[in-house]
C-alpha cells in the first residue's frame, strides 16, 4: 500500500510499482481508496465533493470505512486468493492520518470504526512517501474537499504518518519522495526487496 499526503506523489509511485511488478512477471491487482469498486468511487465522488461544513467527521470515517469494506470483499481478498499482489493508493493508514489525526478523532477510535471493514486483511508492507510540506502544498490541486481543507490540515496529516511509522516499524517504512519520480521509485522497490 501506498500513502503519504495530497501531493506527495503516492499516485504516480503506486503506478510504476505495479508496472514494475508486472515486468517480474507478477500478478498485479492495483486500486486505489476511496474506490475501486462500484460503491467506493460512488463514496469518493461523494466525499471529495461536499463542502467541508456539511459532512461530519464522523460520517466521513464511516464512509470511508464502509467503501473499504466493499473494496476488501470485491477486490483485494479476491486478488490475494488468485495469488496476485495488491499495489492499493491508500488503505486504513490513510484513515488514521487523515481522520484520526488531522481530523482529531484519534487513531484507535478510527482504527477500532475500520477493524470490521478490513476483517484482518491488513497489508504487508505500507509504503509512506514523506514530502516537505512546502512541496506537497506546491503540487496540490486544492481541487477537493479533503485537498481544500488546506496545509495546517496536510502538515497534521504529515504528523499522522510519522506517528503510524512510529507505531509500526516493521509493517510502515518511510521513503524520502523528493526527487525524480525514477529516484523515488528506486527507493521504494528498495523498500520492497524481500517481500514475496
Amino acid at each position: 500500500m501506498l500513502e503519504g499526503v495530497d501531493g506527495s506523489g503516492k499516485s504516480t509511485q503506486a503506478r510504476l510499482l505495479a508496472e514494475a511488478l508486472r515486468t517480474r512477471g507478477i500478478e498485479v491487482c492495483e486500486t486505489r481508496e476511496p474506490g475501486g469498486t462500484q460503491l467506493g468511487e460512488a463514496v469518493r465522488a461523494l466525499v471529495l465533493a461536499t463542502t467541508q461544513d456539511t459532512l461530519s467527521d464522523a460520517a466521513e470515517v464511516y464512509l470511508f470505512a464502509a467503501a473499504r469494506a466493499q473494496h476488501v470483499a470485491e477486490r483485494i481478498r479476491p486478488a490475494l486468493r488468485q495469488g496476485e499482489w495488491v499495489v492499493c493508493d491508500r488503505f486504513v493508514d490513510s484513515s488514521l492520518a487523515y481522520q484520526g489525526v488531522a481530523r482529531g478523532i484519534g487513531i484507535d477510535v478510527v482504527a477500532s470504526a475500520n477493524a470490521l471493514a478490513v476483517d484482518d486483511c491488513v497489508p504487508d508492507l505500507v509504503i509512506v512517501i514523506e514530502v516537505p510540506d512546502a512541496m506537497s502544498a506546491r503540487r496540490r490541486r486544492g481541487g477537493d474537499r479533503i485537498e481544500a481543507a488546506g496545509n495546517d490540515f496536510q502538515v497534521a496529516v504529515a504528523k499522522g504518518y510519522r506517528e503510524l511509522v512510529a507505531r509500526a516499524p516493521g509493517r510502515c517504512r518511510m521513503i524520502n519522495g523528493e526527487g525524480t519520480p525514477d529516484e523515488v521509485h528506486a527507493r521504494v522497490m528498495d523498500a520492497i526487496a524481500g517481500l514475496g
